[in-house]
């Protein structure tokens, strides 16, 4: 178990998202799927660590979240808890695993706490989740919640497109997140939708709202870190701001160590393990 050194800052937990949105402070949540890159991310002070279905897309090279599995996001959650002490950890509840009955869907979201490790599961959908979130919450798990474009949907979509751009779907969305926070979520994820529209959930909600091409006025801002740090392929979404380009820091990196190993520079005598001495004289030339 990871303890907090003395000049740590505080656990995140639950409570904290919507005393956070009470006092206007502003929270920021990115996605980590293994142990390495969850230390950074912890140390680095996010508050919330997203273990997700986008996994699919840039760890296995789907083409899109549909065919993530509940163990590799247990396997992911597992490894991400190691290497987080302060970070709310937040677990994807993958496609399928919360479709076919609410006790299946139950039991899946517990091993994501119970052998995960995970503090906290997410789910997506509007409306027809409401019954099954108030049943989560009854058992104790925390749910955040996922309106807007929700990528296990693509197929239904027709691809990544910005939801709620009419009055009837702009006023269905704001119902939606009325209805999922009267259901108990702790929290809802505002992906792809106009930032009036966001604004307006916002505004009226009192839980957090956490915003992913969603406009500034989201009480949280949550990001795929591959999208972040440029280690990704392809052309990226309009609200992707890439802060690094790791990819080129890593493809810089392997080149040199190759024209290191080609020229006979690497490894060097000091890189090396050198005979011991009082042996050489028991070896034959």
């Amino acid at each position: 178990m990871a303890y907090l050194k003395p000049d740590q800052p505080e656990k995140v937990y639950v409570p904290a998202l919507r005393a956070a949105k009470e006092s206007g402070e502003k929270l920021v949540c990115l996605t980590a799927y293994d142990y390495p890159t969850a230390r950074i991310v912890d140390e680095a002070g996010v508050d919330i660590i997203l273990v997700g279905d986008s996994m699919g897309n840039v760890i296995h090279g789907y083409g899109n979240t549909i065919p993530v599995t509940l163990e590799e996001i247990l396997s992911a959650t597992k490894a991400v808890k190691r290497g987080s002490s302060r970070a709310l950890i937040v677990s994807d509840m993958p496609y399928g695993t919360f479709h076919t009955g609410d006790n299946k869907a139950v039991r899946n979201a517990m091993r994501l706490l119970k052998n995960g490790g995970a503090e906290a599961v997410k789910l997506e959908g509007g409306r027809n989740r409401v019954d099954l979130v108030k049943r989560l919450v009854d058992e104790e798990i925390p749910v955040m919640a996922h309106i807007g474009l929700t990528p296990q949907s693509v197929h239904k979509l027709g691809g990544y497109r910005v939801q709620g751009k009419t009055t009837v779907d702009a006023n269905r969305l704001i119902e939606d997140a009325k209805m999922l926070e009267e259901a108990g979520a702790f929290a809802i994820v505002l992906e792809l939708i106009p930032r009036e529209v966001a604004e307006t959930i916002s505004k009226e909600l009192t839980i957090s709202t956490v915003g992913i091409g969603a406009g500034a006025a989201c009480d949280i801002q949550v990001l795929v870190l591959h999208d972040l740090i440029g280690f990704t392929f392809g052309r990226q979404p309009r609200f992707v701001r890439q802060y690094a380009n790791v990819s080129q820091v890593i493809t810089d990196a392997i080149t040199k160590w190759m024209d290191d190993v080609r020229s006979g520079d690497y490894p060097s005598e000091a890189e090396s393990y050198g005979f011991p001495k009082e042996a050489r004289k028991n070896v034959n030339a």
